[in-house]
């Protein structure tokens, strides 16, 4: 849990290890109210020192009867806080207040025809038929002290309950998903007409939070951040920039592995536009010359690390006396470094950002935007003035183009495929489709082949093409492309990079690929 929360109205979500959890959160968010997750076994003790507007208990894996299932403390229902069960937690609900849960003799999976009985607050101006996403094996058979059933499909008879007098509500199924088309009204009607929010949640007035925890944190300190160009460093950047000026050093690593003119693209924004300190490293030779043979992708990978890890921390040294180290962590990699049920402890996943930086510095954290996923992220940004190329930047990748050349990285690959990229950059700029992408990128791969170019037989490499939508990066699907716009990248990148004579279409999905080829 945040040390220091936003100053508004918070729902707590409670896991109970949903796929869903994430959804949840961005459907309450969505309507501009303020959510965390929390373990199922938070104690109440800490949930009483918030100033809660509501609880949704969410959907999980396992079954109320199982001997180890994850239930909550009884005394939430006493807290005077109104609660939302969802599937799982509506289980847990009824299972903890003297209901009954049994195992159903027909499992519901997918659609289902919802009827709602009773609309009251839950189903406030919704259809008396509605379209949900089941997923359950146990059903509720008979209902605590106090509730009522306000819905039901053919194989569920209680799947929506209530007790309005004391704000308990629970759906058998799952409102967070677009599969159910009226899910995100059901969410808004608990936190507004339930749980009475207002809704002040919005991205300036997180700026504003944050920069004033920032100051108080920091105090005089200094913090050192490195800054690569990508959004979450940049925002990280930015935010701690509006709030303590010159005493953030910004560090900007050029390891060689860049996109083209990516350095000086970065220097321009933030140094000669934005005004901020930064510092530039010129590391490109001592990357190119410890990656020289090196065909292994773990290996390559390790050596960038481990190549970046001692630049920044020899950079930091010449800096005097710091503070501070700023992360750019978003509010899934907390989520994620959490154990499976919940536990109480965050440990925040050591490979991300500069996590692997020695002991002997001694610096303390300071992650801005761990209560952010990564679009409130892109609309802070927006807020602070960074520029839509940096806000609605695609992901890159940490060991930047050597894990899209496949096997030795040398300075005539990177060339050859820095002007691929650039030319996929700038046709797929041109493509209507373009905000559905989640990345579009080259690959130089080390197969070479015969072509006919003019009169002459040439023999040179190849380059994949890879594009892919996706929602988190942890599955994707390759994009279809129209033919003409696939056809254009081709001759363009044949046509005007040297060295290559052929280009190929990666039409391979996450799993059972990875997006990157390295």
């Amino acid at each position: 849990m945040s040390e220091e929360r936003f100053r508004g109205e918070l729902i707590a979500v409670l896991d109970f290890g949903s796929q869903y959890n994430q959804l949840i959160m961005r459907r309450v968010r969505g309507s501009r109210v303020y959510c965390e997750l929390f373990p199922y076994n938070v104690p109440v003790s800490s949930l009483k020192k918030l100033k809660l507007k509501g609880i949704i208990l969410s959907g999980g894996p396992a079954s109320v009867f199982e001997k180890n299932a994850p239930l909550p403390s009884p005394e939430i229902f006493k807290m005077g806080v109104p609660v939302l069960g969802i599937c799982y937690g509506m289980q847990v609900m009824v299972h903890l207040m003297g209901g009954e849960v049994a195992p159903a003799k027909k499992r519901e999976y997918g659609a289902s025809e919802l009827l709602v009985d009773k609309a009251g607050e839950l189903f406030y101006q919704l259809p008396p038929k509605l379209i949900v996403w089941m997923s359950h094996g146990d059903k509720v058979v008979k209902l605590p002290s106090g509730f009522e059933g306000i819905a039901h499909t053919k194989n569920s008879l209680f799947a929506a309950i209530q007790d309005r007098k004391r704000k308990f509500y629970g759906v058998q199924f799952h409102p967070e998903v677009s599969h159910t088309p009226e899910g995100e009204e059901i969410i808004q009607n608990f936190i507004f007409q339930v749980c009475a929010c207002s809704g002040n949640w919005t991205m300036s007035s997180f700026i504003e939070h944050s920069i004033n925890k920032i100051r108080k944190e920091v105090d005089r300190g200094r913090v050192i951040c490195a800054l690569s160009g990508g959004v979450d460093s940049s925002v990280t950047a930015m935010l701690i920039h509006r709030a303590i000026g010159k005493r953030i050093i910004c560090i900007f690593v050029n390891n060689g592995l860049l996109r083209e003119a990516e350095a000086e693209k970065v220097l321009s924004t933030f140094k000669d536009h934005f005004h901020l300190n930064v510092r530039y490293v010129d590391a490109e030779e001592r990357f190119l010359k410890r990656l020289k043979g090196v065909k292994d992708p773990e290996k390559k990978r390790k050596i960038i690390g481990e190549t970046f890890i001692q630049v920044f921390t020899e950079e930091a040294k010449k800096l005097g006396k710091i503070d501070f180290l700023a992360q750019g962590t978003l509010y899934p990699d907390v989520i994620e470094s959490r154990s499976t049920r919940g536990g109480p402890s965050i440990t925040i996943k050591s490979h991300h950002n500069v996590g692997g930086l020695p002991s002997s510095m001694k610096l303390k954290l300071l992650e801005p935007l761990k209560e952010l996923f990564k679009d409130e992220v892109r609309m802070v940004g927006r807020e602070l003035g960074l520029p839509e190329r940096i806000v609605n930047r695609q992901p890159f990748p940490g060991p930047g183009l050597a894990v899209r050349i496949l096997g030795e990285v040398n300075r005539r690959r990177l060339n050859i495929l820095r002007q691929a990229d650039s030319i996929v950059e700038e046709e797929m700029e041109k493509y209507e489709g373009i905000s559905r992408i989640w990345q579009s990128f080259p690959v130089l791969i080390p197969v070479k082949s015969v072509g006919v170019m003019g009169d002459s037989r040439t023999y040179e490499w190849t380059v994949v093409l890879r594009a892919v939508t996706s929602r988190d990066g942890m599955t994707a699907d390759w994009v279809r492309l129209p033919y003409d716009l696939l056809d254009r990248i081709s001759r363009h990148i044949i046509n005007e990079v040297k060295g290559v004579n052929r280009v190929v279409y990666d039409i391979s999905s996450k799993p059972p690929a990875t997006i990157e080829w390295e």
